[in-house]
């Protein structure tokens, strides 16, 4: 596998790479690596889910618990609320 290394990255580049691999959880490396693979390799099926990823994501069973948890009082109806 290949490296290359890139010089004289600017200081607000540099914050962003880092507050990318923060976000993504990723090293700098392999955050720098995934941003040139979504740009640079076209999947079109791979791309849309992408474009919704922030606004998708799967629950751990026991976050899934917690939220049913939070919102089971929402199942039980007041009948007073709905009198005039």
């Amino acid at each position: 596998m290949k490296s290359i290394t890139i010089h004289g990255i600017e200081t607000d580049l540099d914050k962003k790479i880092a507050e990318k691999a923060a976000e993504y959880g990723l090293s700098q490396n392999r955050t720098v690596k995934f941003i040139l693979r979504k740009s640079l390799i076209s999947d079109k099926k791979a791309a849309k889910k992408d474009s919704f990823a922030d606004l998708f994501g799967k629950w751990t069973e026991k976050e899934k618990d917690e939220f049913d948890e939070r919102i089971k009082d929402l199942d039980n109806i007041n009948e007073s609320d709905w009198k005039e």
